[in-house]
């Protein structure tokens, strides 16, 4: 944005003696004006009037000219561009993925890794200067993407996490461990996981209260969420003699555990039953962990002075030339 100021603003009051001057002129030319009596002035109205006659007032003009763009060179005038610098404290964000196949259920739709995964991508675009990585869970944790600023890297990787990646299961445990390692060198102000998983831990040599700690040491907060509706759920079953039909399954997330998980550290436990209220959960992870912005707001300014100052030498010029060669008076 581009901003017009006078940085010494008062100096213009000594324009005010522009008008003073030209009034001077006006009087003291007629004052010194000769008159003669003439008969008849057919023959003066005949000759005409001269250019040099018609422009005898340009030196003094070239002269209050030469005056106007003093004064304004010695406001001087400054143009400026307004700039902002933004500071922002990031916040380290890893998103841990429950990659079990309980997870193609389709009680969230169209079932509940695709819906996780495409609010998880709506979150994704939501963030502005936070790192965010992405890990994945089964049997085992495995890093899928680091903690990086390419949101566009990471989204693609996000879009090929499928079931069968890993072995089928559900460690909590180690998938909260291999997320604490992501982010256990990290020097972020603020530094949290969002696990995201339909069932209860059944695998891996560390249980999630366990991991839990490690993070609270650490200074690593939890948020955990459970994707799932309550009582039973439509998962898709491979029949080799019917082909493709839906069983019935009871819903397991051990919410108890999940909660727990996330009061360790500070963090908060969601249940999300069906896509909209999965949506509304990282929303609302989305308020609660904003990331700091400082706006400095500067404006960078320009000297304009020499260009009224050119002007005026210009003009001063201009009018010496003038009155000492086609406008020189002789006494």
């Amino acid at each position: 944005m581009s901003t017009f100021r006078l940085d010494q603003p008062l100096m213009l009051l000594l324009g005010a003696l522009v008008p003073v001057l030209v009034y001077w002129y006006i009087v003291y030319r007629e004052r010194r004006t000769a008159a003669l009596r003439y008969s008849n002035l057919e023959l003066l109205e005949a000759a005409g009037k001269s250019w040099r006659t018609r422009l005898r007032h340009l030196p003094f003009v070239l002269r209050m000219g030469v005056m106007i763009c003093l004064v304004i060179a010695l406001a001087r005038p400054q143009t400026g561009s307004s700039e902002e610098e933004i500071t922002a404290e990031g916040i380290d964000i890893v998103l841990a993925l429950d990659l079990s196949t309980s997870m193609l259920a389709e009680d969230l739709q169209p079932n509940r890794l695709e819906a996780a995964k495409r609010v998880a991508m709506d979150f994704i675009d939501g963030r502005r200067n936070d790192r965010i990585g992405l890990v994945v869970f089964a049997r085992r944790g495995f890093t899928q993407c680091p903690l990086t600023l390419d949101y566009g890297i990471l989204k693609n990787l996000l879009a090929e996490v499928q079931t069968g990646l890993i072995d089928d299961g559900t460690a909590l445990g180690m998938g909260l461990v291999t997320a604490i390692n992501r982010l256990r060198e990290s020097s972020a102000k603020s530094r949290i996981i969002v696990l995201l998983t339909d069932g209860r831990n059944n695998q891996g040599e560390i249980d999630p209260l366990t991991s839990a700690e490690m993070a609270q040491t650490l200074g690593i907060k939890i948020y955990t969420v459970g994707a799932g509706a309550k009582g039973l759920a439509p998962y898709p079953v491979q029949d080799p003699m019917f082909g493709r039909r839906y069983a019935q399954v009871e819903v397991d997330i051990d919410e108890e555990t999940l909660q727990k998980t996330a009061e360790i550290t500070g963090g908060l436990y969601f249940r999300a039953t069906d896509t909209e209220s999965l949506k509304a959960v990282y929303s609302q992870i989305d308020r609660l962990e904003k990331t700091e912005v400082t706006v400095t707001q500067f404006t960078r300014y320009r000297q304009l002075f020499h260009f009224p100052l050119a002007l005026a030498s210009f003009l001063l010029l201009s009018e010496l030339v003038l009155a000492n060669t086609r406008f020189r008076r002789i006494p």
